[in-house]
């Protein structure tokens, strides 16, 4: 299949693996890549630009096809030393960046002199545009349902994925609620050039978690994930938990005067007791509505295989037979 995204990134199908946080180690990433899709490393959960620029060095010596960095922009009083993490990726020769969280443009100059492509992560129309004209080769288009950050507006793709179609003139990829071939086939449909997929990719052989996280997200429903944050405007949806409920339970009698100091247990610090030691009660951790779309835990490729197949067929069998 091929699409402006394919293109524009030289992979072999329309898909690309979400930047998770002690998810995207090069054991995922580079499954993605060798399935054909386009593995993405998570560069802050290196933390350091040394240990980024030594886990794309293990990414490369197991693919050789192309994979990318997510670098995310947070608020913090300790900012992670970005310069030097981009340099870290220029210096790897990475082709693709993933930026998500607060505008990337500072950063934009150095990247394209180094001939990256960029592909920012936006939850509304308004912020893709804004991507579009800072000079960002693409978009991920992250609906409400997506786990992580959904932004403060809760438009689910059905709306965002169209509007931004009639909006946009770079091409881009839709997150949030992508699972399968039907979510692919729909997806472009509305517009897209692609899907980006997290939580699914979560539940794969391959991803360097826990199996409890695993066998969590194929358990779930779409009636299993939480909003917590809102009071703060710092919106995520995660996964229900007992640290989760305790959360809500804070915001709910603190209202108004909820303070980030308040929730520190239940939110910082808790991905690597969850994702690596399987401490499943730990903390708040990401996690989209799709867990309900999410049954088995296939190697990587036999995912992204029976995607394409599949859409493949919807396209060829199931729609063509409505004519």
């Amino acid at each position: 299949m091929k699409t402006k995204i394919t293109e524009m990134l030289g992979i072999e199908h329309p898909i690309i693996q979400g930047g998770m946080h002690f998810v995207g180690f090069a054991e995922l990433a580079s499954a993605v890549s060798n399935a054909g899709g386009l593995g993405i490393i998570t560069g802050l959960t290196q933390g350091t630009p040394e240990k980024l620029a030594a886990e794309i060095a293990r990414c490369r010596t197991m693919t050789d096809k192309p994979f990318g960095v997510n670098m995310t922009f947070l608020p913090t009083l300790t900012p992670p030393d970005y310069p030097n993490m981009f340099k870290a990726i220029i210096d790897g020769g990475v082709k693709v960046v993933e930026t998500a969280g607060n505008n990337p443009a500072q950063w934009m100059p150095m990247l394209k002199e180094a001939g990256i492509k960029v592909i920012h992560k936006c939850t509304a129309v308004r912020h893709a545009l804004k991507a579009q004209s800072i000079g960002c080769d693409a978009v991920s288009v992250d609906g409400f349902e997506c786990g992580g950050h959904p932004g403060e507006d809760d438009i689910p793709n059905f709306i965002l994925l169209p509007r931004a179609a009639d909006e946009l003139s770079i091409p881009f990829v839709a997150s949030g609620g992508m699972a399968d071939a039907r979510s692919l086939v729909a997806a472009l449909a509305m517009g897209a050039d692609g899907i980006n997929m997290g939580t699914r990719f979560i539940a794969t052989k391959e991803a360097p978690v826990h199996e409890k996280v695993k066998q969590a997200i194929v358990a779930a429903s779409e009636l299993d994930t939480r909003l917590v944050m809102r009071p703060l405007r710092n919106t995520e949806r995660v996964m229900k938990n007992a640290a989760v409920e305790r959360l809500l339970e804070k915001e709910k009698a603190l209202g108004a005067n909820l303070k980030f100091e308040d929730i520190i247990e239940e939110v910082a610090g808790v991905y690597p007791k969850i994702m690596l030691n399987g401490e499943m009660d730990a903390g708040a951790w990401s996690c989209g509505m799709v867990a309900g779309l999410v049954y088995d835990i296939p190697t990587v490729k036999e995912l992204i295989d029976r995607i394409m197949t599949e859409a493949d067929g919807i396209i060829h069998k199931r729609l063509n037979g409505f004519y």
